[in-house]
């Protein structure tokens, strides 16, 4: 197997296991609740889940803009180590010994980061009464669903610091070629949470206060994990009295973070307005295109692992090669995280073409939604080719920091979706929407593509 390939896998496997794992925090929620509760708890456990997971994804930036800042200074403190660049293993005694001193570019970047996370989080905390009252007015639960909300809200905002701490850990340990331990701490917080949520729930027979203080617990335990965790591996300087102010490093940080947070809008846009957009056609459409939307979840499950590969792997050789990027190192890993994406794209487009009907069938026991779905099924076997270019591309746009590129290529694509959508909709009803989703999925590949050609 290419050395590329090796470097690859030995990051993707663990950030895909990770992406597989995050989604259980809610389940188990949901899962809890659903025997102990009626459709009253449930609802508010599902809109409780549904108000943090959009509040955090908006956060999202945290961690990739910290991926690919600390990838490219980890490249630029194995730069003068050629042998470093060219095998899997890094020095990490070299490594280590540049993070203890306070001036170093990579403990700056953590410590930055860190404070640019727990201020956005006390803001959270500070500001929970707004939030929670614009979440509430914003989704309309009924005043049952609503009553249980706010008590789930009220524990879990809590748990902000340890969320965004997190994000931030878990972008400079990919920045740090090291995938393993975000996975790790992924799998103990899962553990934690259940076992948590168990106890607190059956032992000492609380309800929905059980259930949030054991998602509370797990997320402020995974923090805590990975704080040891970095202290114990990398030992970077966290000496107060002897930081000296990075504004560079702030302000990149601020920009960086600027352009994703506004990509991220956009994203958040397309995902609610297709869910939305499937509501107003009726329960039929929405669970026809809320079951076939599986289809793009597992795919990005997958090649969000290689994306993660590549915000590692790209940024370390383009920071040890020079922005030029003209290096074999950086160029290899490029090809070869195409390689790889199109053969998902070979494999993924021949199982959901083999066996989507009997996916749908797992998914569901009504025979008329399944009827129905399969009508939309080949809009969803050209997930994989329209978005694999998307995924990659990212990963090696956060490696080379050019956030500007995946902000316009997301604008532009984002646009796209909603003039074909309104276009077209009196014409084609909900085939608009999926035809919409695919342009908009192929053109952010397209325009990175043609963005990266421009400026490497």
């Amino acid at each position: 197997m290419n050395i590329r390939d090796r470097e690859i896998l030995r990051l993707a496997v663990p950030s895909i296991v990770t992406n597989v794992t995050v989604p259980l925090l809610g389940l188990v929620d949901l899962a809890i609740v659903g025997h102990i509760g009626n459709e009253t708890m449930i609802g508010a456990i599902a809109v409780g889940s549904m108000i943090f997971n959009v509040m955090y994804w908006l956060m999202g930036f945290l961690r990739m803009g910290t991926s690919g800042m600390t990838a490219q200074a980890y490249g630029h403190a194995l730069a003068a180590d050629e042998e470093s660049l060219t095998t899997d293993n890094s020095p990490l005694s070299s490594i280590n010994s540049s993070l203890s001193k306070c001036d170093s570019p990579l403990s700056a970047i953590l410590r930055n980061s860190l404070r640019m996370a727990l201020f956005i989080a006390i803001g959270f905390v500070l500001l929970q009464l707004p939030l929670r009252w614009l979440a509430l007015w914003l989704m309309g639960p009924s005043a049952e669903v609503a009553s249980l909300v706010r008590v789930y809200f009220n524990i879990c905002i809590w748990g902000a610091p340890a969320v965004l701490s997190l994000y931030v850990m878990t972008g400079w340990f990919i920045g740090m070629q090291d995938t393993r331990t975000p996975m790790v701490v992924s799998i103990s917080q899962n553990i934690i949470n259940i076992v948590a949520s168990l106890v607190l729930v059956f032992g000492f027979k609380m309800q929905i206060e059980g259930v949030a203080l054991g998602t509370l617990i797990a997320q402020w335990s995974g923090a805590l994990m990975a704080i040891f965790a970095i202290r114990k591996k990398y030992r970077p300087s966290f000496s107060a009295g002897k930081v000296r102010e990075d504004e560079q490093t702030t302000f990149s940080l601020f920009k960086t973070n600027r352009d994703l947070f506004l990509r991220t809008l956009c994203l958040v846009s397309v995902n609610l307005f297709f869910t939305s957009a499937g509501a107003r056609q009726g329960d039929l459409l929405l669970s026809v295109n809320t079951l076939l939307m599986t289809f793009f979840t597992l795919f990005s499950y997958i090649m969000d692992g290689f994306a993660n590969a590549g915000e590692a792997l790209c940024g370390k050789y383009y920071g040890a090669e020079g922005e030029n990027a003209k290096g074999d190192s950086f160029q290899s890993v490029c090809n070869r995280l195409f390689r790889w994406g199109w053969l998902m794209v070979l494999l993924f487009t021949a199982v959901y073409a083999l066996g989507g009907r009997s996916f749908l069938g797992l998914l569901t026991d009504e025979a008329k939604v399944v009827e129905a779905a399969m009508t939309y099924l080949p809009w969803a076997l050209l997930i994989p080719l329209s978005g694999m270019a998307a995924f990659v591309y990212d990963g090696i746009f956060i490696g080379i920091m050019d956030t500007r590129g995946m902000l316009v290529s997301c604008a532009i694509a984002t646009t796209a979706f909603f003039v074909i959508y309104f276009c077209l909709f009196p014409v084609w009803g909900n085939h608009a929407l999926w035809l919409a989703l695919i342009i908009y999925l192929a053109l952010r590949g397209l325009m990175q593509c043609l963005w990266m050609r421009k400026t490497i």
